[in-house]
């Protein structure tokens, strides 16, 4: 492997999660460390990978404004259709300004879903093979939901994975650590600059 079959995975880097008046949030306040902690971690993750060439892919939730869509078999997914949360075409399900993918660019993609993981239903695992990627760094949010479960996927078809820390959180701060700590079983876990370092060295 090289240094040119690494990509990054930012999951949920939306309005919606992210914004002091976004409807989910997950339980970060407007001003709290965790939050600001997560937006320089995210943010220090897109401008490196942009820095060293790597491929990025954004994914973000969307349903439909109906939510027709939407399975309801599952409380995260009910609780997104009661509050009215990341529907297609809104405010809250844009990218939040900042985290947002680089216009023209030809290493950024974006990829919908509405499940837990980024590859159900969607043509993440497609072009991830046509960027010739073996290697992920995922981050986003939250950590124990959309980055375990796409971490999990990742590894289940054959991706070596890391993910970075400090660009992810959970509403609870302990519920983030144990995610991170099932993950290891997996994957590597450590700082975004420990992430880019390891998707940037020959393999």
């Amino acid at each position: 492997m090289s240094a040119a079959d690494a990509a990054v995975l930012a999951l949920h880097y939306q309005n919606d999660v992210l914004h002091p008046e976004g409807k989910i949030r997950v339980g970060l306040d407007a001003d709290g460390g965790v939050r600001q902690r997560l937006l320089r971690g995210a943010a220090a993750l897109l401008d490196s990978a942009r820095g060293q060439g790597l491929p990025i892919v954004h994914v973000r939730i969307a349903f439909r404004p109906d939510y027709a869509d939407l399975l309801p078999n599952c409380a995260i997914f009910r609780n997104v259709a009661s509050i009215g949360a990341v529907a297609e075409g809104q405010w809250g399900s844009d990218f939040y300004e900042g985290l947002q993918p680089l216009a023209g660019s030809t290493r950024e993609f974006v990829v919908k879903h509405t499940r837990i993981s980024a590859f159900y239903g969607t043509p993440l695992e497609e072009t991830l093979r046509v960027l010739g990627a073996r290697r992920l760094v995922v981050a986003g949010v939250a950590t124990h939901s959309v980055v375990e479960g796409t971490v999990r996927h990742a590894a289940d078809i054959g991706f070596h994975v890391m993910v970075a820390e400090d660009a992810c959180a959970s509403a609870d701060p302990a519920v983030h650590d144990a995610s991170l700590a099932s993950m290891r079983l997996i994957a590597q876990t450590g700082s975004v600059a420990q992430a880019v370092r390891w998707a940037t060295a020959p393999h």
